[in-house]
């Protein structure tokens, strides 16, 4: 895939992703497209009871032509929705773990 086709992809991962809130709580979700910088984010931001949510659930760069999973708040996994999608493992980074524990995954180191 091409650097277009992986920004329309993560966009469309991320919408889609926005249509479910939390079960509990005055949660909304929403997107943020930075791409200029390639960023891509789907956001929280509310309150459950007494307890203020604010961050991302899901945070996606496009660096050096792949895709860097900087951040995944989600029990599925944005990988696995990427590689549903036909993104092959060798251009999916999980920037998460550091760079000596990922090339004990079958994902692409950097």
């Amino acid at each position: 895939m091409d650097l277009e086709n992986y920004q329309n992809l993560i966009k469309n991962i991320l919408i889609e992703g926005a249509k479910y809130p939390p079960s509990h709580g005055n949660i909304e979700s929403f997107t943020v497209f930075d791409e200029g910088s390639d960023s891509y984010q789907l956001m929280q931001v509310g309150w459950s009871n007494d307890w203020r949510t604010h961050g991302a659930v899901i945070h996606i760069r496009l660096h050096n032509g792949k895709i860097w999973i900087e951040h995944d708040g989600t029990e599925e996994g944005v990988a696995q929705t990427l590689l549903d999608a036909g993104v092959p493992k060798e251009d999916i980074v999980l920037a998460f773990h550091p760079e000596w524990k990922r090339k004990w995954t079958d994902f692409a180191v950097a």
